[in-house]
């Protein structure tokens, strides 16, 4: 559940801008692709807050409002993401790339150098995401 919750900060709208209340997060705000099939998936109010909190603690010192400072070309954006290669504009694929971390063309493996499930050891706080997701969002990898 941790990735669910600090990717619905990443694939979450607002997530960079104004801060949004609860009042302010409708179900279209929520709704996220949960896969290359184009499914998508609604995440409860409640996650969605904690996945932004996440984020910000655990992933905004590389990723300042929604770019990546070791290449500020590459955003955060659903867009950006989904020119990554493989797309990594849907919450399987950020899974994935939690526990498989490459370059944006997908031709380096990074794990040495980005936090991943591989990392934990260099990264301590990926040691707490699990593939609990695949299983709540009938995800495969």
């Amino acid at each position: 559940m941790a990735a669910v919750i600090v990717l619905a900060g990443v694939l979450g709208a607002g997530l960079f801008g104004s801060e949004a209340i609860a009042a302010e997060l409708d179900a279209a705000t929520r709704t996220i692709k949960a896969n290359e099939a184009g499914d998508t998936v609604t995440l409860p109010v409640e996650d969605f807050l904690r996945g932004r909190k996440k984020f910000n603690v655990a992933c905004a010192t590389c990723h300042v409002a929604g770019i990546t400072k070791t290449n500020p070309n590459v955003g955060l954006d659903t867009e950006s993401l989904e020119g990554a290669f493989p797309a990594r504009d849907n919450l399987a694929a950020l899974v994935d790339y939690l526990h498989n971390p490459t370059t944006y063309d997908g031709l380096v493996e990074i794990s040495e150098l980005h936090p991943s499930t591989k990392s934990s050891d260099i990264f301590p706080k990926m040691r707490n995401l699990t593939r609990m997701i695949s299983k709540q969002f009938r995800l495969t990898f």
